[in-house]
């Protein structure tokens, strides 16, 4: 087990108490209503969660990233997509606005981020991209016509995570520029930028995804976030520390499956007695035990290091890799300890196995990830 302080200990105890009483009741209807529960996002901002990380002058508490995963890891074994909601609000929303903003920037637009009052959406992914993020089409130039120097944007980004609820503030984008690809803050509500509609998606229902588009979109050449030309490396570091907060949501469903299979096993009734007394169910609950603790101990090591100031790039890909294939293969087992009330949308293990799979996608594929790993050991494999 990842050892944790007592105060880890006592704030894991407060979140689940939350996400019991306020996440896991509902979790269904809004999954099967399609519904981003705004006033429960708000209570997460009012519970602390989005300003784990972030310190006291901006709203935030100065928490490790360990916390940030013991919080994400909570609120997903309770309900993935607002796991979710609250891993990409810090990690890709907020996050890159602290790493890499201006002061005007940061006191602008981190209080409401921190607090929760505020979500950030994280415009990378292209229609065309994928994987090849560097691929950027999306561009920007600068233009003085106005009198004023403003960044005029024109493009479109796909399956981007919180960026068009009722609480979105801004999502930063990247976009080619005379010096490369850089980083730029768009507002919501700015002339030009259009939020498309929400996707039918197969999981993650109740997390708001929706593609972007950009139509001589002007902001000012002041939202340009840090340096010139190194927006995509500030994003591919921005996703490194997102992979192990990834890995922590993985964790919070294998958990989640552990938890409804031992129970359904000890009461459901098979030849006269509970199918937990058979070794083809009680292996599979045994299985799901060993992932969860594995991927927990991944998961925490990666947060770990990068606590400690040391470089993680290597240990965020595999805690990444290991815990959302995983997750994927809880689920299923899942499913299939529940026969077919598994396949029913009344059980909560089909909503899980809906919401697993994009984890094994998102924030960088499995196959990227063994890219990265390769990398990390000297191998230089081809793409």
């Amino acid at each position: 087990m990842a050892a944790f302080t007592d105060e880890q200990e006592a704030f894991r105890s407060v979140v689940r108490d939350f996400a019991a009483r306020e996440i896991a009741p509902h979790a269904a209807d809004w999954d099967r209503d399609h519904v981003f529960p705004t006033g429960t996002v708000r209570e997460m901002g009012e519970l602390g969660l989005f300003g784990l990380v972030f310190p006291e002058e901006y709203g935030g508490s100065d928490a490790d990233f360990t916390t940030l995963c013991i919080a994400i890891e909570e609120i997903g074994r309770a309900d993935q997509s607002m796991g979710i909601t609250l891993e990409a609000g810090v990690t890709l929303g907020a996050k890159p606005i602290f790493n890499y903003g201006s002061e005007n920037q940061k006191q602008q637009h981190l209080p409401d981020l921190v607090a929760g009052r505020a979500l950030a959406g994280f415009g990378l992914t292209e229609p065309g991209g994928g994987s090849d993020a560097g691929a950027t089409q999306t561009r920007a130039v600068l233009d003085d016509s106005s009198g004023n120097r403003e960044w005029v944007i024109n493009g479109t980004k796909t399956f981007i995570t919180n960026s068009g609820t009722d609480i979105t503030s801004l999502v930063t984008v990247t976009a080619r520029t005379d010096d490369g690809v850089s980083s730029i803050i768009v507002p919501s509500g700015t002339p030009g930028f259009a939020v498309e509609p929400a996707y039918r998606k197969m999981g993650w229902h109740a997390s708001d995804t929706h593609g972007l588009a950009f139509d001589d979109c002007r902001v000012p050449e002041s939202n340009l976030l840090g340096v010139p030309g190194q927006g995509f490396n500030q994003f591919l570091a921005t996703l490194d520390e997102g992979r192990i907060a990834i890995a922590a949501l993985a964790v919070g469903l294998i958990q989640a499956c552990l938890d409804e299979c031992t129970a359904y096993a000890n009461q459901r009734q098979a030849f006269g007695k509970p199918i937990a007394s058979y070794q083809a169910i009680a292996f599979k609950c045994a299985d799901m035990a060993v992932a969860a603790e594995t991927a927990r101990q991944v998961t925490y090591a990666a947060a770990a290091r990068k606590d400690a100031g040391q470089q993680f790039k290597k240990q965020a890909a595999i805690a990444k890799l290991y815990a959302t294939e995983a997750a994927v293969t809880a689920t299923r087992e899942a499913t299939q300890i529940f026969g077919g009330y598994g396949f029913i949308d009344e059980t909560p293990v089909s909503r899980f196995y809906r919401d697993a799979k994009i984890l094994e996608i998102g924030e960088g594929t499995s196959e990227i990830q063994r890219l990265v790993i390769s990398r990390e050991l000297g191998l230089a494999p081809t793409r």
